[in-house]
């Protein structure tokens, strides 16, 4: 009787277990459609979707699953720091992705392209999609279903931190953030619907207990920061668009990807250049219109004069693509009125604000199957062009009659040249460094402005920067934009343009040669000038010498504090700093170009060859003529007109270091100067480099050489008699001492280069044992005494921690 109650107990449970569950079954059944959208707004488009105003979502409708799209985010609106990076209008790098549903859930997936099987056998491609990752981005549920289409609340993933602003304010040491869901909420007015694409944008707050520095000079409060941030769901293009092969001499950025279809005799990474589709509405004439033109819309918040120059510098493409057979095929506009920045139809050039000034850039959103751009989005930040101003302000000086016009002129002369930079990065152009050196061949080079002397010993600035584009530009619109009948025509096409650049002489070197301290193309160089880099220096300290001979009260605008000309004597007193970057890459300097094999076995030519060492040994000279008093040195004339700064005005990143707390502080300025041009020739992977080439030519500098030649001219020289020229030489006598000793210390250099300097630092410890026991003069013997103090730190006990200080930054210097 015991276990029949049981049993029925048990039945009974189970009943209603059976009874429950199908009553929640129930309770929960999918709505359909239309109610789950009742009372909402519609918006039709490329994907129809939704917004709910009782509770502020967006619900997206489905009508096909697996169809691939392009999913983008973007920045509608910054949070204005230049060294945080969090700009107004920054676009991420689109992904392609598609819905998937699995039951009542459905996954936004994205695609891994960066392994393909490009091949008409379906199961070669399925093999590589199996073999590597994808990543699904965000899970949904099914909130309404109505026949084939399906309904999802996306509003949680708009609200979401898909832009990684937590990560990027934590990396830049700005607080740990999180995003406040209570203070966010979906934009409406830039949510918008198109029938190729479909806009998002959602307005975040980040809270922080504690915000950082950068994060408290531009918001109004550092423990909340809102922004708002744009989602676009983008119908991808047609197959008619045709990738263009890459070619390291072609001048554009390549994007590459693993092909795992490629026969085995070629290369499995397979690399596109990306460019806008551009197509003649009659293919078989020299000269067309295009069937869709491409135009670019500039920021209609730009102010004039700034917005006429803009537009004029963006418009030079115009004749490139003019050159190659299109009519009026690239053109710039302004943004119309009831336009959106943030909407993918639109390439967009964008004035944006920051607290200080930095860098502009062009980016592109490009389908990653083709490299085929689909928006440009070109950056400029609004100070720049300030910065070109106190260029010419401490060049130039106001007292002259119409000095302020030419003032403007040149900065206005800058900004053309910087729109057609940036927007040719989104044409999909990459860094021409070495454009300087062929007549200013290129936008797409980095400039200096140049300026000339005059027969009257009077700077002209009238040619500081170049107008329109220049060889080297055209020569890339033509391998990228150029139309050919078949692939044929293409391949002899693009390879009859890339011997036109060899017999025309154009060298190109990019990023990736012309950045690094440790670089090595004598050519190659940022914010330079002319084929001989040696010979600018020197032409550059004559235009800062007569320049520094004038300085003075006529430098300011009337109702400038005196105080200020500290701030427009910096960019004079470090005019040469690009110059000297650009002639430490003689030194251990290697020529070589990005050419490819011709598939003649014959041509054995050296493809990498040595600077001759004549032209180190000048180069070195020309730096170490930088660390002599006489550069060095700030005139009483000049020191004595810049007071400390008066109350309501502060210093900032644009001022000189100091260690003085106030004023203006001589030594420092000529420390982070000679720490500039000894910090360059003493670039351990430099010195290195030297070291091997050495050891195959001995007749090329060797280190043992340089560094005595060094310390010839910084410690093995007359003092000098003028006192603040003395004080310089011993400054730079510590910033050799403590550049050598940084070497000695590092455990990461080449031991051929740490022998050379412990070598020399023996040497140097016997030259001061001698000269302590004959110098008389104290500041001498003080001097001296410390160099001898931290050698011998080194070499008694292996002291790790240096007597010397470590010499003070420079202000910040490019972009300019």
């Amino acid at each position: 009787m015991k276990l029949t109650s049981t049993i029925l107990t048990t039945l009974l449970v189970t009943l209603l277990g059976l009874s429950y569950i199908g009553n929640a079954g129930a309770a929960e059944e999918i709505q359909s459609i239309e109610e789950a959208t009742d009372g909402a707004q519609f918006f039709d488009g490329y994907f129809n979707f939704y917004y709910q105003p009782a509770n502020g979502s967006i619900l997206v409708e489905i009508n096909e699953f697996d169809t691939e799209f392009l999913y983008a985010n973007s920045l509608a609106t910054g949070i204005g720091s230049n060294d945080i990076g969090l700009d107004r209008g920054q676009i991420n790098a689109g992904r392609i992705v598609k819905f998937e549903r699995h039951g009542n859930k459905v996954f936004l997936k994205q695609l891994n392209l960066q392994y393909r099987a490009q091949s008409d056998n379906e199961l070669e491609r399925l093999a590589v999609e199996e073999a590597f990752a994808e990543s699904i981005l965000w899970g949904f549920t099914v909130a309404a279903e109505s026949d084939d289409r399906v309904l999802i609340d996306v509003t949680e993933f708009f609200l979401s931190d898909v832009h990684g602003i937590v990560n990027t304010l934590s990396a830049r040491d700005q607080g740990n953030y999180s995003l406040d869901q209570s203070r966010s909420a979906i934009y409406l007015p830039r949510t918008k619907n198109f029938p190729l694409n479909s806009e998002f944008e959602a307005q975040l707050t980040f809270t922080s207990a504690r915000g950082g520095s950068l994060v408290r000079t531009v918001t109004p409060s550092a423990d909340a920061i809102t922004v708002r941030l744009h989602h676009s769901f983008v119908q991808l293009p047609d197959d008619n668009y045709t990738p263009r092969i890459f070619h390291p001499q072609s001048g554009y950025w390549a994007r590459s990807f693993e092909d795992y279809a490629a026969p085995i005799d070629e290369d499995i990474t397979q690399r596109y250049i990306s460019r806008h589709r551009l197509q003649k509405q009659n293919p078989n004439a020299a000269s067309s219109a295009a069937i869709e033109p491409i135009i670019y819309y500039l920021d209609p918040g730009v102010p004039e004069p700034i917005r006429s120059a803009l537009l004029d510098g963006a418009r030079w493409w115009n004749g490139a693509f003019e050159a190659i057979g299109f009519e009026n095929g690239f053109q710039v506009e302004l943004l119309p009125a009831d336009a959106d920045p943030m909407d993918i139809r639109y390439n967009v050039i964008q004035w944006v604000h920051r607290s200080t000034r930095g860098w502009s850039y062009g980016a592109s959103l490009t389908d990653p199957r083709t490299g085929e751009i689909i928006k440009g989005k070109v950056t400029l930040g609004s100070l720049r062009v300030r910065q070109d101003y106190r260029i010419a302000q401490s060049l130039i000086g106001l007292a002259m009659e119409g000095a302020n016009e030419s003032i403007q002129q040149l900065a206005l002369s800058r900004i053309r040249q910087l729109a057609a930079h940036e927007v040719g990065h989104t044409l999909g152009i990459a860094h021409n460094f070495a454009a300087s050196i062929n007549q200013r061949a290129s936008v797409m080079d980095y400039p200096h402005p140049l300026i000339d002397i005059n027969d009257n010993g009077v700077l002209n600035a009238i040619n500081a920067y170049d107008i329109g584009l220049g060889q080297w530009d055209y020569q890339v619109i033509k391998y990228g934009y150029s139309t050919y009948g078949n692939s044929n025509e293409e391949s002899a096409g693009l390879a009859n343009t890339l011997e036109e650049n060899q017999d025309a002489g154009l060298l190109y070197i990019s990023d990736a040669d012309s950045r690094a301290p440790g670089s090595a193309h004598p050519l190659s160089h940022m914010w330079d000038n002319g084929a001989s880099p040696t010979d600018e220096l020197a032409h550059l300290l004559d235009v800062r010498q007569n320049a520094m001979n004038r300085f003075g009260a006529a430098n300011l605008n009337p109702g400038q504090p005196y105080a200020e000309l500290e701030e427009v004597l910096v960019p004079l007193y470090l005019l040469h700093r690009y110059q000297i970057e650009a002639v430490h890459k003689i030194i251990g300097g290697t020529y070589y170009d990005y050419s490819v094999y011709d598939g003649n076995p014959d041509n054995q030519s050296p493809k990498v060859v040595a600077v001759p060492a004549e032209d180190q040994w000048q180069a070195l000279d020309a730096l170490l003529a930088t660390l002599e008093p006489d550069v060095l040195v700030i005139p009483q004339s000049i020191l004595q007109m810049i007071p400390p700064k008066p109350i309501g005005y502060s210093r900032n990143r644009e001022s000189f270091p100091l260690r003085t707390s106030l004023g203006i502080d001589y030594a420092a300025i000529a420390e982070t100067a000679a720490d500039h041009t000894l910090k360059g020739i003493l670039q351990h992977e430099r010195l290195t480099r030297i070291s091997n080439l050495n050891g195959t030519d001995p007749s090329l500098p060797a280190i043992h050489e340089i560094l005595d030649r060094l310390l010839e001219r910084v410690y093995y020289t007359p003092h000098s008699r003028d006192p603040q020229s003395a004080s310089i030489q011993r400054v730079v006598n510590h910033v050799l001492l403590y550049r050598m000793m940084s070497l000695v210390r590092n455990d990461k250099i080449d031991n051929r280069v740490k022998s050379q300097i412990n070598y020399a630092l023996h040497n140097l410890q016997d030259w001061l044992t001698q000269i302590l026991l004959q110098e008389r003069d104290s500041l001498w013997n003080a001097n001296y005494q410390l160099a001898l103090d931290e050698i011998n730190n080194w070499f008694n006990r292996g002291a790790q921690a240096s007597l010397l200080t470590a010499p003070l930054p420079m202000p910040p210097g490019a972009p300019i």
